[in-house]
């Protein structure tokens, strides 16, 4: 619980209409940096507060400053159903467009790479999982042995918001699956957690770290963005790919069928200076 009692609330909310942990977390974390650094009660927050606060971070990226103004424009609109305010300080500080996000998978050579370092087996595991089955960091840090149905050759991933999805299983995850735990967490916590799972954060400083080692660019994201694209690019269909990504939108999976830069190098190199004489 935080010092401040309408923020109680508003995490009391999260919890009643069953958001998930992260979004309630890394909401509650943005307002209470906002009421911080503005030095003021978030609930009483003027237009010119939020837009001082925006121009004091021109480290942001574009999508974080979206994101941001996206916690606060939610905080604001409870705060009116709830009857704690009247007017909506985001009417005046206006919209911010959506940046456009371009799919970022780990290159073909520098996965091979990754998996010929060495690295602990459950790192190994967590990479699999993002690279042959699309799991977000939160969806692997969660993953039970319980979720593998190996007679029927699938899987259960349990995704945002709480959501449910069998998917088939790749034949090299149901041969990993033989060699992790059978009921429970495949990723349990240390003492400081007992009984629960790793966090997000674990699994992709692990990743992370393992990036590392190889000498290679990368994150945990991009293993799942490779995931994406190389089935569209194998000729996998569109809406296949969307149930396999759990996208609630096509338009987020079209983002991954963008033209490829191996399709467009192609076309460069077809062209022919003496095509006219040919």
């Amino acid at each position: 619980m935080s010092t401040n009692a309408t923020i109680d609330q508003w995490e009391l909310w999260h919890h009643g209409v069953r958001l998930a942990d992260t979004t309630r977390t890394e909401r509650i974390r943005v307002l209470q940096q906002f009421a911080a650094e503005a030095g003021i009660d978030p609930t009483y927050a003027q237009p010119l507060d939020i837009v001082r606060w925006y121009a004091s971070h021109p480290e942001w990226t574009k999508s974080t400053h979206y994101t941001y103004h996206s916690y606060l424009v939610t905080w604001f609109k409870w705060l009116q159903l709830q009857d704690i305010r009247t007017d909506d300080p985001m009417i005046k500080v206006g919209k911010i467009k959506q940046p456009k996000r371009q799919p970022r998978p780990v290159a073909d050579e520098h996965l091979l790479q990754l998996l010929r370092t060495n690295m602990h087996h459950r790192t190994r595991v967590m990479i699999l999982l993002a690279t042959l089955a699309g799991l977000r960091c939160i969806e692997i840090a969660a993953f039970r042995g319980e979720n593998v149905d190996l007679p029927r050759g699938r899987m259960l991933i349990m995704g945002k918001g709480g959501g449910e999805k069998w998917v088939p299983i790749h034949p090299i995850l149901a041969t990993t699956a033989e060699t992790m735990p059978a009921r429970g967490w495949w990723f349990p916590s240390n003492r400081t957690r007992p009984g629960q799972h790793i966090t997000r954060k674990s699994v992709s400083q692990s990743v992370g770290d393992a990036f590392r080692r190889a000498a290679i660019p990368g994150s945990a994201h991009p293993l799942r963005h490779w995931y994406a694209t190389t089935l569209l690019e194998d000729g996998a269909d569109i809406r296949v790919v969307q149930e396999l990504m759990r996208h609630g939108s096509i338009h987020s999976t079209q983002g991954y069928a963008g033209v490829t830069d191996l399709r467009m190098r192609t076309a460069i190199e077809k062209l022919d200076l003496y095509r006219a004489i040919a």
